[in-house]
C-alpha cells in the first residue's frame, strides 16, 4: 500500500470511527441516565438522535476540513480543530433536545454527557494511530546512541526529528541542560540526565559517543567550553545551524555538521532587533555602494526583505554584481537596472546615479581594507576611503537623501595605520555632512568579520591545505570578530537609531587571542602544522579597540550597541600631503 493509499484509508477510517463515537456515546450516554435499564430506553428516538449528532460531526467536519487532511493526525492543530467540533455538536444537540422534546423525548443531560465521551474516543484513536505511525517511523540499529546539549525548543525538535526519521543516524539517550528547573523534564522519553559537569558520567551511562548542541542562541564562549569539554570525554561533537534556519524549517537531520572555527570564534549572535525598526527602508529607494563585495551583497540580501520601493545595487566589480544580484533576486544576467557599475572615485559618474536615480536611503559600503596593502600604497587609501566618501556624501546631500550610513572599522578608533586613518576621516566627513544637513547621516563601525573576502579564515584554511606554515603576527595578538549577517543587522538597525553625526558600535565580546584560532584550525585538521610568528606589520595593533578615546559610550536604544560621537572635518579643511606625511601618528597629530 503506497501512501497515497494510505493516507486515503486513515480519513476514511477516522470519518467512520468519530461518526460510530457519537452512536456508541449516545447510547451509554442514555443507559446510565436510564439508571442502566435498557428497556426503558427509546431505541427510536435514541437513534434518531444519535443520528443527527453524527450528520453534524460529518458536516462541521467536512466543511473546517479535518476529514480532507488538513491537519496531521495527532497533532495539536488537530485536537484543537477536532475539540471546538465536537463541543459545537454537543451544544447544538443539546438545544434540539430542549427545542423538540416532542421529538427528542430523552433525559436532557443525555448530550452534556455524550459530549467529552465523544471527544475522548476520537482523540484516543488518532494518538493511538500515531503511536504506531511514530514506532514504524523510529530509526533502526544502527543509529548512534546521542546525547542532545540543550532542553529548550530547539532540543525538543531535533529529539522529534530524530525518533520519527527511520533514516536518523542518531537515536537521542539523554538530554543535558545547565538550568535547574530542567533538572527533571523528560522530552519524548528522553530524560535530562545533568548538565555540563555531568557529561562524562552521562556518556558512560547511555554509551553515547555523539553530542549534538541544540542551543539556538550558543554565543562562542560556551561553543568552546562545550567543545573542550566534548574533546576530553570522548565525545563527537555535531551542531545545527542557526534558530532562524529551523524556525524556517530549511533544516534537516542530515545538516548535522562537524564544529567549525566560526563556531568557536563567530556563534556569538546579539539580538539587533532588526525586525521592529527597519521600517523606514519600506518603500523607499535604496542605494548600496560596494554591493559586489561581502558585507555590501549581504547587506543588500536583507535589505531585500524590507521591501523597498528600488534597491540600486552600485560596485565597479561586475563579477562582483552578478553575485549580488543572485542573491537578491535570483538571477545574475545584470541587464536589469538594479545593478550599476561605477567607481565611487568618479565624482560626475556618481552624481548622474544620484540625479537620475534620487536614493532615498544609502548605505555606504565600498570601500579599499587590507591594512598592510594600504600601507604600502597611502594614496590609494586617500582615494577611495577618503574622497570617494566625499564623491558619496556630495551626491547624496545633492539629492537631499534622507538616511545615510557609512561604514566604517574598528580600526578608525585611535588609528594607528594608514586604513584606520582613511576611514576615520570618513567618519568625520559623514558627521560634517550631518551637521550641515540635520539629517541622519552616521557611521556604522565593526571589527572582524568571519567570511568576508580575503579575511583570516580563508589565509589560514589556504595555508593549512598547502602544509603550512601557519603565519601569525603575535603570540598575543587579539581581534574582535563578528559573523556577515550580524554586521549587516547593525548596519540596517543604525538608521533607525542612530542621531546625525554619531558612531554606532556593536558589543562583541571578548576579543579572542588569533594564536588560539590557528591552533584550533591546525588541530581540526589533523595536520601536524608549525606556526610561525611574523611580527606586527607597520600600523598594526597587538589590540584593537572599538570605541576611540574622548568619544563617550552611551547605550540609549540597546545594551549591546553604542553610540559615540566623532568631531566633524569640513572638505575645505582636508590636507592631502599632510595627511600622506603623517599617517601613521595618533589621531590628535593629523590635524584631521
Amino acid at each position: 500500500m503506497n501512501r497515497r493509499t494510505r493516507t486515503r484509508v486513515a480519513r476514511a477510517a477516522f470519518f467512520a470511527v468519530d461518526m460510530v463515537s457519537w452512536f456508541a456515546v449516545m447510547l451509554f450516554a442514555a443507559w446510565l441516565r436510564y439508571e442502566f435499564d435498557f428497556a426503558q430506553m427509546g431505541w427510536g428516538r435514541l437513534l434518531l438522535f444519535g443520528l443527527v449528532a453524527a450528520a453534524l460531526q460529518a458536516v462541521l467536519g467536512l466543511i473546517s476540513g479535518i476529514y480532507r487532511g488538513r491537519h496531521v493526525y495527532g497533532t495539536f492543530d488537530e485536537v484543537k480543530s477536532l475539540t471546538y467540533i465536537v463541543v459545537l455538536v454537543g451544544l447544538i444537540t443539546t438545544v434540539l433536545m430542549l427545542v423538540m422534546s416532542d421529538i427528542f423525548n430523552m433525559p436532557r443531560s443525555t448530550g452534556i454527557i455524550a459530549t467529552p465521551m465523544a471527544l475522548i474516543c476520537m482523540l484516543g484513536v488518532r494518538y493511538l494511530y500515531r503511536l504506531a505511525i511514530e514506532r514504524r517511523r523510529k530509526p533502526g540499529r544502527r543509529a548512534k546512541a546521542t546525547i542532545v546539549y540543550g532542553a529548550g525548543y530547539l532540543g525538543e525538535t531535533v529529539i522529534r526529528r530524530m525518533q520519527t526519521d527511520a533514516d536518523s543516524e542518531y537515536r537521542p539517550v539523554a538530554l543535558l541542560d545547565d538550568d535547574p528547573q530542567l533538572s527533571n523534564l523528560e522530552i519524548r522519553g528522553v530524560r535530562v540526565m545533568g548538565g555540563f559537569r555531568e557529561m562524562a558520567d552521562v556518556m558512560e551511562r547511555t554509551g553515547a559517543r555523539e553530542l549534538v548542541l541544540a542551543i539556538g542562541r550558543a554565543d562562542s564562549t560556551l561553543v568552546r567550553e562545550i567543545s573542550d569539554a566534548a574533546k576530553e570525554t570522548g565525545l563527537h561533537m555535531r551542531v545545527l545551524p542557526l534558530m532562524d534556519q529551523i524556525m524556517a524549517g530549511h533544516t534537516k537531520l542530515s545538516d548535522l555538521r562537524d564544529i567549525s572555527i566560526e563556531d568557536l570564534i563567530g556563534r556569538n549572535p546579539v539580538d539587533t532587533e532588526v525586525e521592529s525598526i527597519a521600517d523606514y527602508i519600506a518603500g523607499k529607494r535604496v542605494l548600496v555602494t560596494g554591493a559586489g563585495g561581502s558585507i555590501g551583497s549581504e547587506l543588500c540580501r536583507q535589505i531585500s526583505k524590507w521591501a523597498p520601493s528600488e534597491l540600486i545595487m552600485v560596485d565597479r566589480d561586475e563579477t562582483g554584481l552578478q553575485e549580488a544580484q543572485l542573491g537578491v533576486v535570483g538571477h545574475g544576467l545584470l541587464h536589469t537596472r538594479d545593478v550599476v557599475l561605477a567607481d565611487i572615485r568618479e565624482p560626475e559618474a556618481l552624481r548622474k546615479i544620484f540625479r537620475d536615480r534620487k536614493p532615498q536611503v544609502v548605505y555606504h559600503a565600498a570601500a579599499l581594507k587590507h591594512l598592510p596593502m594600504l600601507e604600502q600604497y597611502p594614496e590609494e587609501a586617500w582615494k577611495t576611503n577618503v574622497l570617494g566618501s566625499l564623491n558619496v556624501l556630495n551626491a547624496a546631500r545633492d539629492v537631499e537623501v534622507e538616511t545615510f550610513i557609512n561604514i566604517s572599522t574598528d580600526k578608525a578608533a585611535n588609528p594607528t595605520s594608514v586604513l584606520g586613518h582613511s576611514k576615520r576621516v570618513a567618519e568625520k566627513l559623514t558627521a560634517w555632512v550631518a551637521q550641515e544637513t540635520g539629517r541622519p547621516y552616521l557611521s556604522v563601525r565593526f571589527g572582524n568579520v568571519i567570511g568576508s573576502r580575503g579575511s583570516m579564515l580563508p589565509t589560514f584554511r589556504s595555508l593549512i591545505e598547502k602544509g603550512g606554515p601557519v603565519t601569525v603576527t603575535h603570540p598575543d595578538v587579539t581581534r574582535y570578530f563578528m559573523t556577515i549577517p550580524e554586521a549587516c543587522q547593525l548596519v540596517v538597525q543604525a538608521g533607525a537609531i542612530g542621531a546625525p553625526a554619531e558612531v554606532l558600535i556593536l558589543d562583541m565580546g571578548e576579543p579572542v587571542k588569533i594564536l588560539d584560532i590557528a591552533e584550533r584550525m591546525i588541530e581540526m585538521s589533523g595536520k601536524d602544522i608549525e606556526i610561525s610568528f611574523t611580527g606586527l606589520r607597520e600600523g598594526e595593533k597587538l589590540h584593537e579597540e572599538l570605541v576611540g578615546l574622548g568619544e563617550g559610550d552611551e547605550r540609549p536604544y540597546h545594551p549591546k550597541i553604542s553610540h559615540a560621537h566623532v568631531h566633524t572635518l569640513s572638505p575645505i579643511d582636508m590636507d592631502k600631503d599632510v595627511w600622506l606625511e603623517r599617517c601613521g601618528k595618533a589621531d590628535e597629530e593629523l590635524g584631521v
